[in-house]
Order: C-alpha cells, then sequence, then structure tokens
C-alpha cells in the first residue's frame, strides 16, 4: 500500500532527526529502515512547516511500525491517505530544510 503523509516535524526534534537519518543506522533498522530513509528522501515542507511525503508501507494500520519507531518521536499530527503511486510535493526538499534549521 502506499500513502499519502502530512506532518508537522517537532521543532525541538529536527537536528536529533536530521543526525538520525545522516547516521546510518536507520538503515539498518528493519523492516522499515530503508523505505523511511527514500521517504525522506521524497519529503518536502512548505512555507507553513507542513511535511508531505508518499511512503510504502504493508502493516494493517498504517505506518505502524514507522510511527512506534521513529515518527512519533519526531513528527506530530501525522495524517495518512491512501494513494496510488509515489509522487513529489511542492515545496523545499526536507532534508535540506531540517539540515539548516
Amino acid at each position: 500500500m502506499i500513502y499519502k503523509v502530512q506532518a508537522r516535524i517537532k521543532k525541538s526534534k529536527s537536528e536529533e532527526f536530521s543526525q538520525l537519518l545522516k547516521g546510518g543506522s536507520l538503515e539498518e533498522q528493519a523492516p522499515d529502515g530503508p523505505e523511511i530513509l527514500a521517504s525522506m528522501d521524497r519529503a518536502t515542507v512548505d512555507s507553513s512547516g507542513l511535511v508531505r511525503w508518499t511512503e510504502t508501507c504493508y502493516c494493517p494500520t498504517p505506518l505502524r511500525h514507522e510511527r512506534g519507531t521513529v515518527y512519533d518521536k519526531y513528527f506530530s499530527d501525522l495524517q495518512t491517505e491512501e494513494t496510488t503511486d509515489h509522487e513529489r510535493f511542492e515545496g523545499e526538499p526536507f532534508k535540506e530544510h531540517i539540515s539548516k534549521n
């Protein structure tokens, strides 16, 4: 299943999340580390601070494992919606945004 995801980064956690994305340990996280990294490569942030991306997930509850291990620690107001394909949204690349903020 592919989901459109939108959320807001917790400002107090953005530097820590940026380091996690760069550090390499997330890549080793099974079963979803590589997909989280790919999703963050697709993610953009708009002028209001809304972060949007698409993500593949096979959990019965959308992003259940990803939220339990990563997303709920670094994002708030996370919402998902089923979609048929990956897409890129308008805005600044998210990884660039958090690396400079």
